[in-house]
């Protein structure tokens, strides 16, 4: 076969795959390279995005002193990034102000927000955070100061008191607008530096100087994207495909030391993105100073860069070790609530910088959503966090548990949300979340199957297979990696490597061999299978491709999700 034929065979691959997942044959081409002219609306179909263009665009041309207020997570960094940098660009030394997880919580308080006004700042803007703040809104205009919310939360009908408040899940949104729910943060405020250009360019602000490069922006929409776990579908595929391109180039400073210290010396994919940059960036907000993420992707300096880069990823090891004991003390109680439908798991002393972590790894382990609370030690008052399973939304069970008095606070979108909690309403609230998913839950796990995309031989498995599927990503929530089931195989060697994933090597009838690992799964039934009862059995292997590129050349190896007898 020659080198025409293999690209005939990955375009085949590549064309079977989208089509099996729904897209119209005449529509491959457009999927496979996702671009930004297919997918971006006109930003002004968003309720208040003219609102919220206009009332900035006054704010640059008086130079008016304008802070952004974010949120310490992923999404919230880079959404702040991403106006701090847009702003620099228009001649603005916009500040910014990043809450301290463990002192103020989540969202904007009504004494920061009074504070910065008092320190001058005549607007602020808040990006992944407001839409639920009432009283601290409240606060701020009777401070006299303007706030435009740029959120991607769930929405109460009742809004609060804004110059403007951009939110494509407001209950007031139109049908366009409103199918763009998905987007996280960082993409809303995307959306509107579109709307602030254009409205600027209406009044001649460009007219003696060059106007923004906004794709530049876009490794920030794709590394908050994809640490969000927002569905990678539309836009959101437009965004992270063409923010990968930036990455790939290392023109931002602090993006580049963060992929140095991650050991990333090849162009980053977006799992790179969820797994090795993202989690370094929430480790500051997590366990450190909030205000790292931001500083790391705003800075002009490359030693501060290096800098920030180690302590983050210094963090992000201490994160590890911190959640490794929460996560073990909740899981121990999981036995008690197997016939939950929600998980509701809480302990004293358990750090809040890890419980949507852990939250996350129980829900992935259960299949059920899942809710960590970490209780205060002085008055029991608890910090939540929830994750959610596809087709169970935890954002508005939370809201209306909210409603019910049960929380103090909370809200969130369909797969995550967050939390406060008195202790005394504990067992109250787990019996409302319980009765109000039940039905749900049940719902999205009944029947509930391993979807395969691809069928073959382990011949079949080469790092050009890889290659061509990676074509077809970018991969996340919504838009899954595609699934690949290998065999019939022998296991030739199974053991357990680190501290408890399956390691093994299978072989086919076809001569060729491969590696498969399993993560975190030393105690599932498949590991104890694979472990001790496949001598003289053959398998199907079903998992995801991925390239291993440690050693002198890349292979191709299995990260095994499931196993079944092939005879």
């Amino acid at each position: 076969m020659d080198l025409g034929d293999n690209a005939q065979l990955d375009r085949d691959i590549l064309s079977q795959l989208l089509i099996t997942r729904g897209v119209a044959p005449d529509e491959v081409g457009k999927f496979a390279k996702p671009t930004m002219r297919e997918f971006l609306p006109d930003p002004s179909e968003f309720r208040d995005m003219e609102r919220a263009a206009e009332r900035l665009a006054s704010a640059v041309l008086s130079k008016e002193t304008i802070t952004i207020y974010g949120d310490y997570d992923v999404d919230g960094a880079t959404s702040a990034a991403l106006m701090v940098e847009l702003l620099r660009s228009l001649g603005v030394d916009a500040g910014y102000y990043i809450p301290d997880r463990l002192l103020e919580g989540y969202g904007p308080t009504g004494a920061a927000l009074v504070q910065l006004a008092k320190d001058g700042s005549s607007l602020i803007v808040t990006v992944d955070c407001g839409a639920m703040a009432y009283e601290a809104l409240t606060m701020a205009r009777d401070a006299g100061v303007d706030v435009i919310v740029v959120d991607h939360h769930k929405c109460s009908p009742e809004l609060p008191p804004t110059a403007a408040l951009v939110n494509p899940n407001r209950l007031d949104e139109n049908d366009l607008a409103a199918s763009h729910g998905h987007l996280a943060a960082v993409g809303v405020a995307f959306l509107l530096a579109i709307a602030l250009v254009r409205t600027l360019r209406t009044q001649d602000f460009f007219k003696d100087r060059a106007e923004p490069n906004l794709m530049a922006l876009l490794d920030l929409v794709a590394l908050g994207t994809v640490a969000d776990v927002a569905a990678l579908h539309g836009l959101n595929r437009a965004f992270v495909s063409q923010g990968l391109k930036v990455l790939a180039r290392r023109e931002r400073i602090g993006m580049a030391a963060l992929m140095d210290v991650s050991r990333l010396k090849r162009a980053p994919i977006a799992s790179d993105l969820g797994f090795a940059l993202g989690p370094r960036i929430n480790a500051g907000g997590r366990i450190g100073e909030s205000t790292l993420g931001v500083r790391l992707l705003t800075t002009r300096d490359p030693e501060e860069a290096q800098t920030i880069a180690e302590q983050l990823s210094a963090l992000n090891e201490e994160r590890r070790a911190i959640e490794a004991e929460v996560q073990e003390a909740a899981e121990a109680q999981l036995a008690g609530q197997h016939n939950m439908a929600v998980h509701v798991l809480s302990g004293t002393g358990w750090h809040p910088g890890v419980i949507g972590i852990v939250a996350g790894r129980i829900k992935e382990k259960t299949g059920k959503p899942s809710i960590v609370i970490a209780l205060d030690e002085a008055d029991g008052t608890g910090k939540g966090s929830g994750r959610s399973i596809s087709g169970v939304d935890i954002g508005a069970a939370i809201i209306a548990a909210r409603e019910e008095g049960l929380l103090m606070a909370g809200g969130g979108h369909a797969m995550a949300a967050g939390l406060t909690i008195p202790s005394d309403k504990l067992s109250a609230f787990t019996e409302f979340l319980d009765t109000r998913l039940a039905r749900d839950v049940e719902k999205a796990r009944i029947g509930k199957s391993m979807q395969l995309d691809i069928s073959l031989a382990p011949g079949g498995l080469t790092p050009e297979l890889v290659e061509t599927l990676e074509a077809a990503g970018p991969y996340g929530v919504g838009w899954p990696a595609p699934r690949v089931a290998v065999g019939p195989v022998r296991i030739v060697k199974a053991d357990i490597v680190g501290k408890d994933h399956l390691r093994i090597i299978a072989t086919g009838d076809d001569g060729r061999s491969f590696k498969a690992i399993a993560f975190r799964a030393a105690e599932t039934e498949m590991a104890q299978t694979l472990l001790h009862r496949s001598k003289g059995r053959q398998f199907h292997l079903a998992g995801r491709v991925k390239l291993d590129d440690w050693g002198p050349r890349p292979v191709a190896e299995l990260h095994l999700e499931d196993a079944a007898f092939a005879d």
